[in-house]
């Protein structure tokens, strides 16, 4: 199969909120997608962009993605975060999620990076083995922690 992986543009945005629907349905939360095309136009793109978004392309359209960005690490320095990494269902075992970690992980390089680092769910055996398989440290002692809009607001109201 032919395909190439190429930085996204922001008319790909569309295309990449669809894979962003995809994955949360993937994951479980399918309501839990409250962003935009536009919001990925104005963030990804312009003066100081939020992240870097790499596409995965055939001749037909946008078949895969991979978002990531740039964190700060304490102990490594400048670092990369891979938020999401997907490919559509139907594409699936035909080399573009390879593809699209690879340049990640290459991008990781070009900008100096120290490390790269993502959060994968701990029931996504296959996903899991895969970045045991490629070299990465998948964590069992690590818990994310993440606090939405309305916990944040309720928290600094009972702070005040």
């Amino acid at each position: 199969m032919e395909f190439k992986i190429r930085k996204a543009k922001p008319e790909d945005m569309p295309a990449v909120l669809e894979l962003i629907q995809e994955l949360a349905e993937f994951e479980k939360e399918p309501d839990a997608v409250i962003i935009s095309a536009e919001d990925l136009k104005k963030d990804g793109f312009g003066p100081n962009p939020a992240f870097t978004c790499f596409v995965a392309e055939t001749a037909e359209k946008i078949e895969g993605m991979a978002l990531c960005y740039f964190r700060y690490s304490t102990w490594k320095g400048k670092t990369i975060h891979l938020e999401d990494l997907v490919v559509r269902e139907k594409m699936r075992g035909k080399g573009l999620g390879n593809a699209l970690y690879k340049r990640v992980i290459e991008f990781a390089k070009e900008q100096g990076v120290k490390r790269t680092e993502w959060v994968v769910l701990d029931w996504n055996t296959h996903a899991r083995d895969f970045y045991s398989r490629s070299g990465a440290t998948v964590f069992t002692d690590w818990c994310t922690v993440q606090m939405e809009e309305e916990a944040m607001d309720r928290f600094l109201e009972k702070s005040r």
